[in-house]
């Protein structure tokens, strides 16, 4: 038996921030990032919508980028003071995954994180809350999916945390919030939505509903991204768009080895992370080598959907990952992990076992190729270097 599971509600478009209004409830904790939300107003508005329907209103704030699992505890316990019955996310990726998790310790406080590290395993969550998200950044489309990725830094690993239970209640897409990303921020996002959507659509667990969602999100990303990392008001409010499509396809056909390389890859080097979503931009393109030999006409019509058809399946699938190599330089985002400033030796040092914790990730089993500890290796020199995969 098989599932696809999406939010009950996605609310999109001017004023949708105006739903808050009508919620019924109680106690509302709003979890945000820095100060961007509160800078451009947002936050401001979002607290007194919450009021105007009623509801005492806290916040937990200043959530970091790849939160960790210390965050994850205080912003539960900050829950289990208060008694909330909504949980309104705000803001980037970070805040909604976070606050996801702190969502699992605030109904269940005896439970321990490395509980949580195996997918599908949470126990059943509305207990006290329901969960609202609402996302700042037109990427990750965590407001839409089953997925929420946690740092532990102590061991230099993000987890990504896998369970239908912490699928939003309701997701807002207001699509001014979108408007005040910065410009590396747009290309790192909308990459991410790209290899969301490509990888979803050649996943083995693709599916009819999945598949054209997946398609219309990467006919949009290559539409729009380009005008969006450009400021145009218009790109912006159809990436926001094509990111949630995107996360809708891939939180029920899951992902591939593209997000299982950026996972054990964001924080494992001392020279600082590795945004997501720009690992994943300079991933995809070897990523996509590897994995032709199993997928080739899931790439080609990807390919074809975009207007890049090749005398062959094969031809299809070279122009599709020079059109993602053109992508990448147009947004400014480095070809190899090397161009990024990843120290030789230290990558030679990690690398093994970089390789062996990418394989063992949540990410891997739905990947279209298997993968073997010696390939993955092998894989991530190519990204290092820039060297072609012909394995």
């Amino acid at each position: 038996m098989l599932r696809f599971t999406l939010p009950r509600d996605l609310y999109y478009g001017e004023n949708a921030l105006d739903v808050l209004k009508t919620l019924k409830g109680d106690r509302a904790i709003v979890v945000v990032g820095g100060g961007s939300m509160k800078r451009f107003g947002f936050l401001d508005k979002i607290v007194s919508n919450l009021k105007e329907a009623g509801l005492r209103t806290e916040l937990f704030e200043n959530v970091e980028p790849d939160p960790s699992v210390e965050t994850v505890m205080k912003g539960a316990a900050a829950m289990r003071t208060f008694e909330p019955d909504w949980i309104v996310a705000v803001g980037g990726g970070s805040p909604i995954d976070a606050a996801k998790a702190m969502w699992v310790f605030y109904e269940y406080p005896e439970t321990e994180f490395e509980q949580l590290i195996k997918p599908f395993s949470f126990p059943q969550l509305r207990r006290k809350a329901k969960f609202i998200a609402i996302p700042s950044t037109s990427g990750t489309a965590t407001e839409v999916t089953a997925f929420s990725v946690i740092t532990d830094y102590a061991k230099g690993v993000k987890y990504p945390l896998a369970d239908y239970n912490i699928t939003p209640d309701i997701a807002v897409l207001a699509p001014e919030i979108a408007e005040t990303m910065p410009k590396t921020l747009t290309a790192h996002t909308g990459m991410d939505a790209l290899t969301h959507a490509i990888e979803a659509y050649v996943s083995r667990m693709h599916a009819p509903f999945t598949d054209p969602l997946a398609i219309r999100a990467v006919q949009m990303v290559f539409e729009y991204l380009p005008a969006s990392y450009e400021g145009d008001k218009a790109a912006r409010e159809q990436m926001h768009y094509a990111q949630c499509m995107a996360g809708m396809a891939f939180s029920n056909a899951l992902l591939g080895i593209v997000h299982s390389m950026a996972h054990k890859t964001g924080a494992a080097f001392s020279g600082g992370h590795i945004p997501h979503g720009c690992a994943n931009a300079i991933y995809l393109p070897y990523v996509i080598d590897f994995n032709k030999k199993n997928a080739e006409s899931r790439f080609a019509d990807i390919a074809r959907a975009v207007g890049l058809q090749g005398a062959s399946d094969a031809e299809s699938v070279d122009r599709l990952r020079e059109k993602i190599d053109a992508y990448n330089a147009i947004l400014g985002i480095p070809k190899t992990l090397k161009d990024f400033g990843i120290p030789e030796a230290e990558f030679k040092e990690k690398v093994a076992n970089i390789a062996v914790l990418a394989v063992g990730d949540a990410c891997t089993g739905a990947n279209p190729r298997r993968t073997s500890p010696e390939e993955m290796e092998k894989l991530l020199n190519c990204v290092y270097y820039g060297t072609r995969v012909d394995f």
